[in-house]
């Protein structure tokens, strides 16, 4: 996707070869700034504090941090004390234990001397991977979008999406945007309701950044103000990332997810998580079961904008004192999911529905 017009990923390797450029999401949608990563405490700094955030690129910044491990220093006890301490950082988002468990894979065999090399060239194929992922998630999804904009010729297709789940949560296209970037593309015309997924304001400060970016048409709404939109007609679809899928189709995703379900089900409005295959955990059964990261309470107690006089700055937004909580995420059952669009294709939210797609996981599903 486009920057002020220049074609850009989420995450490079820098002209030096060895150190790591991402984008410092945190200081969207005001400013662009561009941050490298020299070591893997840079990179475990980068995911805790979400510069990077979005399960896909979580797992491939994970990844070039294993690799800048291994080019300080490529010891059976660096590898083994990287993996742990990256692991650390975001408990939720599986993509990034599939991602340091592909470079477990990938490096233990191997002698110290061929670890740096080789973890660079696999963290690369990770980032090329899920680009050409999230392409093919949005081929399929594309052909939802298509269907509805035939039923109503000349008119948009109102789209609603929660948190980010576009290109900037991924290395490119996005997961629950490729469809949308991919309509558009292809000149059917699509609006998006963009939730603004407090508290940390993902929609507003990265979705619509994104969306307008690339020129698609969207609406800005209050998070409480869907189910409003979805019984006025006014929503075609939704569709939204997640961040993990267990086997039985449970989907763990940005807190308020679930909500939007709930009143997408209530007004027969097609619910749809697109997601690629790293984000299925087919070692847990029920969405209780996955483990909700819980975040500071400054970030309900405050927010961050932009004042009159330019400056970026963080203010109260409640009583000194007031007691708060901040679960990261929620659990959207199954039975409320209208289909998983993945890159294999679209299926129905459920371990068969899933085992359609991806017969060679039957034996290791929860």
């Amino acid at each position: 996707m486009k920057i002020d017009g220049v074609a850009s990923r989420t995450i490079w390797l820098e002209p030096d070869g060895w150190s790591v450029g991402i984008l410092d999401q945190t200081m969207l949608p005001h400013t662009v700034v561009r941050k490298t990563l020299r070591t893997p405490e840079d990179a475990a700094l980068a995911i805790k504090t979400m510069q990077v955030r979005g399960a896909p690129l979580i797992g491939v910044t994970a990844a070039y941090g294993v690799a800048l491990a291994m080019r300080a220093d490529p010891s059976d006890t660096s590898l083994k004390h990287t993996l742990a301490f990256l692991a650390e950082q975001r408990p939720t988002a599986v993509n990034l234990r599939w991602a340091l468990n592909d470079l477990q894979a990938t490096l233990a065999s191997l002698p110290p001397k061929s670890r740096a090399a080789a973890a660079y060239a696999r963290a690369a194929e990770i980032a090329d991977d899920d680009v050409e992922t999230c392409r093919r998630i949005g081929v399929n999804g594309l052909r939802l979008i298509q269907e509805l904009a035939n039923e109503r010729p000349g008119e948009p297709v109102n789209i609603l999406t929660h948190c980010n789940a576009g290109w900037l949560a991924c290395v490119d296209w996005g997961t629950a945007t490729s469809p949308i970037y991919q309509a558009h593309d292809a000149g059917i015309p699509v609006h998006v309701w963009v939730d603004e997924t407090r508290p940390r304001c993902q929609g507003s400060a990265l979705t619509a950044f994104e969306l307008a970016q690339h020129g698609v048409p969207y609406t800005l709404i209050a998070d409480n103000a869907g189910g409003h939109f979805m019984q006025r007609d006014c929503v075609d679809m939704v569709i939204v990332g997640t961040d993990r899928v267990t086997a039985c189709g449970d989907v763990a995703n940005k807190i308020g997810t679930y909500l939007k379900a709930l009143a997408a089900h209530d007004n027969g409005v097609p619910f749809y998580v697109a997601l690629p295959y790293s984000t299925i955990d087919w070692s847990i059964e029920r969405g209780a079961d996955i483990p909700i990261e819980e975040r500071g309470a400054d970030e309900v107690l405050r927010v961050q904008g932009r004042l009159p006089d330019g400056a970026v700055a963080s203010v109260a937004i409640s009583a000194d004192g007031t007691p708060a909580r901040n679960p990261a995420f929620d659990v959207t059952p199954a039975k409320l999911v209208t289909a998983f669009i993945t890159e294999r294709g679209v299926c129905e939210a459920s371990r068969d529905g899933l085992l359609s797609l991806y017969p060679e996981k039957k034996s290791c599903a929860a």
